[in-house]
């Protein structure tokens, strides 16, 4: 199947000298189109760092990554959306103003505001400002701004924090819609059931290395699989993951 986006050794350093500290080394991610790839590591594992050289909120050290075909570019950004840390909200501004300050600035007609808003559920909060919102309204608005341009690849780093259980369960949903629909969606997270609920690839992150990464199939053990690639062993479950460890 053919990649929407990969990675060639790319690497990232911070510091220099003997102070010099690896965040993301060489690291070769392989996202094939239209499918949902999980992103699992545990914390300072490198996966924010990662997604942040895709999304151009940080410059490689070295290394390639490859967008549509071609060399990562600045205006492949358009054909990005993304959500990492903290959505990038105005306080002072509803949801409606914020997403329309959005659509100004990448140019998208203002009609697309009703259906991300509708697709997040959020059309009911009126003039209510975004400082005001729980951290969960917070997350599913910085999830609408990352969909307002339609983009090719949507990158969600931990979508799940702060939302409730049902809002958990409609995110899964959504995920898998917007995989239905052609876009491709990396999930990063640590938490592995919201990775096997959604997942149809998986890429294990382990001291800024991709220690692993294959096809998840029903029926698979992911902790286990997880636990024996973070303790450094062969995974067990090797045999079933087509691909197999790259």
């Amino acid at each position: 199947m053919e990649c929407l986006l990969e990675t060639k050794a790319l690497t990232k350093t911070f510091g220099c000298g003997d102070r010099a500290q690896t965040a993301v080394d060489a690291v070769d991610m392989h996202v094939e189109a239209g499918r949902v790839y999980g992103l699992l590591g545990p914390n300072g594992a490198g996966k924010s760092t990662l997604l942040k050289m895709v999304t151009g909120m940080l410059r490689p050290t070295s290394g390639e990554i490859i967008f549509d075909g071609h060399a990562w570019r600045r205006d492949d950004l358009y054909d990005i959306g993304s959500l990492i840390e903290t959505p990038p909200l105005y306080p002072n501004l509803t949801a409606h103003e914020n997403l329309r300050v959005r659509a100004m600035l990448f140019g998208v007609d203002e009609s697309r505001i009703h259906d991300v808003l509708q697709t997040v559920g959020l059309t009911d909060t009126g003039s209510k400002r975004a400082g005001s919102f729980s951290l969960g309204m917070k997350q599913r608005l910085g999830i609408a701004l990352a969909l307002l341009a339609q983009p090719k690849l949507l990158v969600l780093d931990e979508p799940a924090n702060g939302l409730d259980p049902i809002g958990i369960e409609d995110l899964r949903a959504q995920i898998r819609s917007f995989a239905q629909a052609g876009i491709t969606v990396v999930v990063s997270s640590h938490i592995l059931a919201e990775v096997a609920h959604v997942a149809d690839r998986v890429g294990i992150i382990v001291q800024g290395r991709l220690a692993f990464e294959g096809d998840f199939e029903d029926g698979m053990d992911l902790e286990k699989l997880f636990m024996d690639v973070c303790r450094g062993a062969s995974p067990s479950s090797e045999g079933s993951m087509k691909g197999g460890v790259r």
